[in-house]
C-alpha cells in the first residue's frame, strides 16, 4: 500500500482546459462596447448591481461602438482587484486669437463624484498643464485646497516639434479623499508673446501610469484637448473591515476572500486570497485555481497536485529537484532506500502525533476543570465533534466577532443548531479564567428569556463555549435596520420590554446567588425563531454579594448604556443593569441610537432628548412606530414614564427591575384584555344578536387572552405569581 501510494502521483494525468469564472450575475450584461462591468457593477439594470451607486449606463446611440458610462464620463477599464475605474475627463482650457483675446472654446471644468464610494486616486493620478504661458489650478467644492503648477516657455529655443519633457508642461499631486475637483485655467500674458507658436493652455487629471507627456507636441494642442484617463478608486462600503465583518448579511466579501481597507476611499473592498480567483462580490465567491491546469503560468517538470490554493510539483521517477524548475536523474536504488526511510518516518511521525495530540487534549481537559464539570448537568463536546459541526470554523459560518472572541454557527450530528463562542487573547490564564467566569454564570441561569449555554469543549488550549442558536439576529439590528418589519407595531416592542424584564428581574431576585448582568443593550438582546427576546453575553456579568453592591477593579460594558454613578464610583449595582435597561427602552421608542456620534451633535444625548420631547408633550413626534390608537399610545406614555424613572442619574431614585417587570407585565396583560374586547365587539357587530351559534362561538373567542401571546411569553402567569 506504501509503494502504490509512493508511485502514484508520477503517472496522474494533468491535462485539462483551465475553469473559466464569470464576472456579473446571472443574466446581467457583462459588456457595453469593448469595455465589461464585473459586479458589484452593472449595466443599466440595478439588479445587476450592488447598489445604485454602481449602476452604470451604456449610451448606445452610437450602434458602431456603445459607451459605457459613470455619471457623464466615458468609461475606458474597471478593475475589480484593484478597486479602480479609468474614466475621459474633458480638459481645462484656455485660448486665444491673433488679437489676444479668450476664444469661445475655453472653459474651466468641474467633475462631481456625488455622494457614493467613490475618490479620485492619489497615487495614479496627476494634475497636469501644458502650455508656455499657462497658470492651472485645482480646489473642492468645499474650498479646502487649491493647488497648481505653472507652466513657462521661451518660444525662441523651442520648435514646433519639441515635446514636452520638463519645458511647456509641469505636474503635481492629488490630495487624498478628493470627490469634486475644480480645475481652472489661466494665462499671465495673454499668450501674446508666443501666440504663434502656442495659443492655448490646458489642464487635466490623467493616470501617470498609462501617460507621456513626450507623446504631446508642444505647438499642436489638439491632441491635449481630450485629456487621457483618469483614474477614480471605489469601495464596496464606507465602513471598515472590523465593522462591516460583524454583520454577515450586508457583508459584501463572499468565500476565500480577504478584506482590504482603503485610506483613500476610506472604506474597505473584497480580493480573492492566494491561489483563487474569481469575482469575491459574487455569490459563488473566489475558486481555487487549478494551478496544474495552466502550466504557463504555473511551471512543472515532474508530477503536478493542486491543492486549495496552491500546488506541489514533483520531479519524475528516478530524478531529484524542485519539481518545477530542476529534475535531474537519481538511481533507482537510492529512491528505493530514501523511500523507505521516509515511510518508516512517516509512520513514527503519525504515532508520535497521535499519541501527543491526545495527551495535550487530556492537559487541556483537566486544566480547564474537566474533572469537576464533567460531573456538572452540562454536555461536554470534543474538539472533533465541534470542528465538523462548524465545517472546521469556515468563514461561511462566522456569526460575529467582538470583545470575546469569535462566534460560529454549527449543526450538531442530532441537527441541532448551535453557536460556538471561541474566546481569543494571547493570555492564556486570563482567557481560561474569563471563560471559567462566564461559565459559571450562565450554568446558573435557567430561563426562557435567557440564552441556554447546551455544553463545553474541553480539549483545547482554551475552554469552547456552545450555546443555542438563535437564529432572527439582535434587538439592534431590527431597531436600526430600517427595512427590518418585526418591529413596526407596539405590542411587539412592549412584548420584547416585558421579556428582557421578565430576564432581569430572574437574574436579579431568583437566581442563586443573584446577577448583575452588567452590559444591557441591544445587540445583547437576540430574537429566536418566534421573534422572542433572549438576553446573551455574561461576559461581564458578576454575583450579587450580600450587599448588593460590587466594587469593579475594571469598568465593563458599553458607552451609551453605562450607569453614569457606576463611571464616577466604581460601584456596580442591580440599579446599573435598571439604567441599561431604561436606554433600551428609549431605544425602543424612539429607535435613537445611543452611541450615534452624529445624533449626539445634533440632539445633544439620547436622555436630553427624550425627556425634553416628553415635558414638552411632543413624545408622539419623536416614536419611531405609528400609534394604533388612544389606547396604545396611553400605554406608550406609561412607558415613557418609567423609561425616564430607570435612567434617572440617582440610582436611589430607580425602580427596582421587579417593579419594573410587574409594571411591563401589567401592561402587557391590559393590552392583550382589550384587543380581545375589541375583537369581541368587532364580532358581535359583524354578525348581530340574531346568529346565535356563531355569537357563542365570537364571544368565547373573546374572553379568551391571546393564545399565541400569553404561552410564548406567560405574561399573565408571571404577573399573577409576583
Amino acid at each position: 500500500m506504501w509503494l502504490v501510494w509512493l508511485v502514484l502521483p508520477w503517472i496522474s494525468p494533468t491535462t485539462n482546459a483551465a475553469k473559466t469564472f464569470s464576472n456579473t450575475k446571472p443574466g446581467c450584461l457583462e459588456n457595453c462596447g469593448n469595455v465589461s462591468a464585473p459586479f458589484p457593477f452593472g449595466i443599466d439594470n440595478l439588479d445587476c448591481a450592488i447598489n445604485d451607486y454602481f449602476l452604470l449606463d451604456c449610451n448606445a446611440t452610437n450602434t458602431t461602438t456603445p459607451e459605457l458610462l459613470f455619471g457623464n464620463m466615458i468609461v475606458s477599464n474597471i478593475s475589480v482587484e484593484e478597486g479602480t475605474i479609468s474614466v475621459y475627463i474633458n480638459a481645462a482650457s484656455d485660448c486665444y486669437d491673433q488679437n489676444g483675446r479668450l476664444e469661445n472654446d475655453s472653459f474651466d471644468e468641474v467633475i462631481t463624484l456625488g455622494d457614493g464610494p467613490f475618490r479620485f486616486s492619489a497615487t495614479r493620478n496627476k494634475f497636469t498643464a501644458f502650455g508656455c504661458d499657462t497658470s492651472a489650478y485645482m480646489s473642492d467644492s468645499e474650498g479646502s485646497f487649491t493647488s497648481g503648477c505653472i507652466s513657462l516657455c521661451d518660444p525662441q529655443n523651442m520648435t514646433k516639434d519639441d515635446s514636452c519633457s520638463g519645458i511647456g508642461c509641469c505636474q503635481t499631486t492629488v490630495p487624498r479623499s478628493l470627490k469634486t475637483l475644480n480645475i481652472t485655467v489661466g494665462s499671465f500674458y495673454n499668450h501674446s508673446d508666443i501666440l504663434k507658436f502656442n495659443p492655448c493652455g490646458y489642464a487635466f487629471l490623467v493616470d501617470q501610469n498609462s501617460f507621456n507627456a513626450s507623446d504631446f507636441g508642444l505647438a499642436n494642442y489638439s491632441d491635449a484637448s481630450v485629456a487621457p484617463p483618469a483614474v477614480i478608486e471605489w469601495v464596496v462600503k464606507e465602513e471598515t473591515c472590523e465593522k462591516a465583518q460583524t454583520d454577515p448579511t450586508t457583508y459584501a466579501c463572499s468565500n476565500n476572500t480577504r478584506c482590504d481597507y482603503s485610506e483613500n476611499g476610506q472604506g474597505y473592498r473584497c480580493l480573492c486570497e492566494d491561489g483563487f480567483k474569481g469575482n469575491p462580490y459574487l455569490l459563488q465567491g473566489c475558486e481555487d485555481i487549478d494551478e496544474c491546469k495552466e502550466p504557463e503560468k504555473y511551471p512543472c517538470q515532474g508530477h503536478c497536485k493542486n491543492t486549495i490554493g496552491n500546488y506541489t510539483c514533483n520531479c519524475p521517477l528516478g530524478m531529484r529537484g524542485d519539481g518545477k524548475f530542476n529534475c535531474h536523474g537519481f538511481r533507482i536504488t537510492t529512491i528505493a532506500t530514501v523511500s523507505a526511510a521516509v515511510i518508516l518516518l512517516v509512520i513514527i511521525s503519525l504515532l508520535i502525533f497521535i499519541i501527543l495530540k491526545r495527551r495535550r487534549k487530556e492537559k487541556y481537559f483537566l486544566e480547564n476543570g474537566g474533572v469537576l464539570l464533567k460531573h456538572q448537568r452540562v454536555r461536554i463536546f470534543s474538539e472533533k465533534e465541534l470542528m465538523k459541526a462548524t465545517n472546521n470554523y469556515d468563514t461561511s459560518q462566522f456569526l460575529g466577532e467582538g470583545g470575546f472572541g469569535s462566534v460560529y454557527k454549527g449543526i450538531l450530528a442530532d441537527n441541532i443548531q448551535v453557536a460556538v463562542k471561541m474566546p481569543k487573547g494571547l493570555d492564556k490564564a486570563q482567557v481560561n479564567k474569563e471563560s471559567q467566569h462566564e461559565i459559571g454564570i450562565v450554568s446558573q441561569v435557567n430561563h426562557k428569556n435567557v440564552v441556554k449555554l447546551l455544553g463545553l469543549c474541553l480539549e483545547t488550549k482554551v475552554p469552547l463555549l456552545v450555546y443555542e442558536f438563535i437564529p432572527n439576529g439582535t434587538l439592534y439590528q431590527h431597531l436600526h435596520d430600517k427595512k427590518s418589519r418585526i418591529l413596526k407595531t407596539w405590542k411587539t416592542r412592549l412584548r420584547i420590554a416585558a421579556e428582557m424584564a421578565l430576564a432581569l428581574d430572574y437574574l436579579h431576585s431568583l437566581a442563586s446567588p443573584p446577577i448583575i448582568h452588567s452590559d444591557i443593550k441591544s445587540t445583547n438582546v437576540l430574537l429566536d425563531d418566534n421573534y422572542t427576546a433572549k438576553v446573551s453575553d455574561f461576559g461581564a456579568s458578576v454575583l450579587i454579594s450580600a450587599d448588593k453592591t460590587v466594587i469593579a477593579t475594571k469598568i465593563q460594558g458599553t458607552f451609551g448604556y453605562l450607569d453614569p454613578e457606576y463611571l464616577m464610583t466604581g460601584n456596580l449595582t442591580e440599579k446599573s443593569d435598571v439604567y441599561s435597561f431604561g436606554i433600551v427602552l428609549l431605544e425602543l421608542l424612539t429607535g435613537e441610537n445611543p452611541c450615534s456620534s452624529s445624533r449626539s451633535k445634533e440632539r445633544g444625548s439620547i436622555i436630553h432628548y427624550f425627556v425634553s420631547s416628553l415635558e414638552s408633550n411632543s413624545l408622539f413626534h419623536i416614536l419611531d412606530f405609528k400609534a394604533a390608537d388612544d389606547d396604545e399610545m396611553e400605554e406608550i406614555e406609561v412607558v415613557a414614564e418609567l423609561a425616564k424613572r430607570c435612567v434617572d442619574s440617582s440610582g436611589v431614585r430607580r425602580p427596582t427591575m421587579k417593579e419594573v417587570a410587574e409594571e411591563l407585565a401589567r401592561l402587557m396583560k391590559l393590552h392583550v384584555e382589550m384587543s380581545a374586547q375589541q375583537d369581541s365587539e368587532e364580532t358581535q357587530h359583524l354578525l348581530g344578536e340574531s346568529s346565535y351559534p356563531f355569537h357563542e362561538i365570537a364571544s368565547a373567542k373573546a374572553n379568551q387572552p391571546d393564545t399565541y401571546t400569553v404561552s410564548r411569553f406567560d405574561i399573565e402567569s408571571y404577573a399573577d405569581s409576583i
